[in-house]
């Protein structure tokens, strides 16, 4: 098991009110928050284009008595709720949710929620973790008013998750992390059973970035391939010997991995192009090759850009770090699930691998220390799969309930040590 016990030393909770008063509490708001849901899935929104879906939250926010700040670019917002004669200084505890939807259709036909928006799908579960954030801000409205809420609460709702390098440098460049003390996500695991989430202390995650090689060559006849630079071989050349190059110019325990997703050259069978463009993604697990692998491969490629005489270009753009999942957050977090949903020795936290995939929470944990857990959203006995970034993931909704009662116990509940 890649995660610490709950009983290390700060890292056990006190229960602030008892569980039931939560659950009733939560419960009481499950339909709403699924509906809520539903209606975001059926109008997805791409990223820094969420205006809808920060017109509906905004509202809902207001409706509670809280006071959204919207981000400077209209989309994503921000909340604080403060108890009265909270110290000034007294750091923030940060939840965030991200709420853009990806670029492909839904495949989905058999359920009422289905996307009506043709080419844009909520296939991530962002609209899942939006509900989540939101019904944690409604408990924790509530909680303020009766005085339950001790401590200052931040809740982040991010555009832009699925654009590189990601809505959370929106969020930082807004002022979202200034007097956040400890910062918690959660991302759906079609692999996990719902009324579980897994863990992991370390990187869950892997960074990811993006680039696009150009080159360039005076082009001519494919019967006089020697007066020209023949840019198709070059470029397969590149797509096929880079990725191992790289590979062997990096510590293996990097786990440094470039995989190509396009290649373009060309447009008639006796023509030698002017043009050809590879473009791809290098994901790496570890910080210190995310750091040397742009340039390494302006080396590589400059070694096999002269052998074929090619000219070349890198458009290498920065994705994310790794999300690295500190040791007390990921502790706070199996003792919360394990105090509330665990009872008669039920398995609610699992251990989980590092992805490949980016996520750019990663961002936010340069600022504060934090966790990332993977909320799991399977429904018992189902084996259909439903992986992310695919056109027919769904989840099952009581995956929503059980997220918004495990924040709103971080933040209610008193950290003991």
């Amino acid at each position: 098991m890649n995660r610490p016990e709950p009983a290390q030393p700060g890292a056990t909770l006190a229960t602030a009110r008892p569980a039931a008063e939560l659950r009733a509490r939560v419960r009481g708001l499950e339909s709403e928050l699924i509906a809520f849901r539903r209606d975001l899935h059926r109008h997805p929104e791409l990223g820094r284009q969420e205006f809808r879906t920060t017109g509906l939250l905004r509202d809902r926010l207001v409706a509670a008595g809280l006071s959204p700040r919207v981000l400077p670019g209209g989309t994503g917002l921000i909340v604080d709720i403060v108890p009265a004669g909270t110290a000034p200084g007294t750091e923030f505890l940060a939840f965030r949710a991200d709420i853009d939807a990806l670029p492909i259709d839904d495949a989905k036909t058999d359920v009422p929620y289905r996307s009506t928006v043709p080419g844009r799908a909520h296939a991530c579960g962002h609209d899942v973790h939006t509900a989540v954030v939101l019904g944690t801000a409604l408990v924790l409205a509530e909680a303020v008013r009766t005085g339950e809420l001790r401590r200052p609460v931040r809740l982040v709702f991010q555009p832009a998750e699925e654009v590189l390098p990601g809505g959370a440098l929106d969020v930082i460049k807004a002022g979202g992390m200034d007097g956040v003390g400890r910062i918690f996500a959660v991302h759906c695991d079609p692999k996990v059973e719902v009324g579980r989430i897994a863990l992991r202390t370390g990187a869950i995650t892997s960074a990811c970035d993006r680039l696009v090689l150009h080159l360039d060559g005076p082009g001519g006849h494919t019967a006089r391939p020697h007066l020209t630079t023949d840019l198709v071989t070059a470029i397969a050349r590149m797509a096929a010997d880079l990725p191992g190059a790289l590979a062997r110019r990096m510590d293996p325990r990097w786990g440094v991995s470039l995989v190509w997703g396009r290649i373009a050259s060309g447009s008639a069978p006796n023509v030698i192009p002017q043009r050809a463009e590879l473009e791809g993604t290098v994901r790496c697990l570890e910080l210190d090759g995310w750091r040397e692998a742009p340039d390494l491969l302006h080396e590589l490629i400059a070694k096999l850009a002269e052998t074929y005489r090619a000219k070349w270009t890198l458009d290498y753009h920065r994705g994310v770090p790794p999300v690295v999942n500190e040791a007390v957050s990921v502790a706070l977090l199996d003792a919360a699930m394990t105090d509330r949903f665990g009872r008669e020795g039920a398995q609610v936290v699992e251990s989980t691998e590092q992805s490949l995939g980016g996520e750019d929470f990663s961002w936010y944990l340069e600022h504060a220390p934090g966790a990332l857990a993977r909320l799991g959203v399977r429904a018992p006995g189902d084996t259909t799969v439903r992986d992310l970034h695919q056109g027919r993931f769904d989840v099952d909704e009581r995956a929503i309930g059980i997220g918004v009662e495990l924040f709103a116990a971080l933040a209610l509940d008193e950290p003991q040590g």
